[in-house]
């Protein structure tokens, strides 16, 4: 899930952008002042949504440049209720992406950061599977809540992967052995218990059933 942070100050219009992003499955997290916005840099942010203007004594300027000195290719949207082409030039010359005037329709401005989006993580979104609130990042071998990671070993990344790829099929402890662990593993089966136990535990929403005498599906 791709998190959008959204500099606003109209609470109003806040509440409403954040309504539309939400919808169409983005994370928002919301500042309505420019130091909570510094304090959050940082952090995995996929686009930042920032207004110029704002009541505090930072501007979305002095936001967007402390936002580039800790990463140059995050998209950046700003949002201004003044028309005019010194503040376009000025939001691209600091490194804005794109520019929309207020008064805009959320629906366009959802459009547009759909378009950002799927441009600039065009390569990330194909290699990665989503399942119950969690993210498999395959390239990275990571997996995520939200945008938290959560740590896993090898052998629980690839149980994971294999019911993600399997949903609501049934495995074997049997057939679980021979995918994860390789046809070559000498034991006991109840290895498989064990890793079930640890991927509960780590992905609790999750719904990872026992088949009683056989196995395990993901449901």
């Amino acid at each position: 899930m791709h998190t959008i942070c959204l500099v606003e100050d109209e609470k109003d219009l806040s509440n409403l952008v954040s309504l539309y992003l939400e919808k169409a499955g983005y994370k928002v997290v919301r500042f309505e002042n420019g130091q909570d916005a510094l304090d959050y840099i940082g952090n995995e942010v996929s686009l930042w949504i920032l207004d110029i203007m704002l009541k505090d004594d930072i501007s979305g300027y002095d936001v967007i440049k402390a936002i580039r000195e800790k990463d140059e290719n995050v998209p950046v949207i700003f949002t201004s209720a003044r028309d005019q082409d010194l503040d376009k030039i000025l939001g691209l010359e600091l490194g804005s992406d794109d520019y929309i005037t207020k008064p805009y329709s959320s629906k366009e401005l959802v459009l547009r950061v759909n378009k950002m989006i799927k441009r600039v993580y065009k390569e990330t979104t194909s290699n990665c599977i989503n399942q119950d609130g969690y993210r498999m990042d395959l390239d990275k071998r990571k997996v995520f809540e939200d945008d938290q990671e959560i740590k896993t070993t090898t052998l629980e990344f690839d149980l994971l992967l294999l019911f993600f790829k399997n949903k609501d099929k049934c495995f074997s402890r049997e057939e679980i052995l021979k995918e994860v662990w390789g046809p070559d593993y000498f034991g006991t089966d109840r290895v498989v218990d064990d890793l079930i136990r640890r991927i509960r535990k780590k992905c609790p929403k999750l719904n990872l059933n026992a088949v009683y005498g056989y196995g395990y599906r993901l449901s």
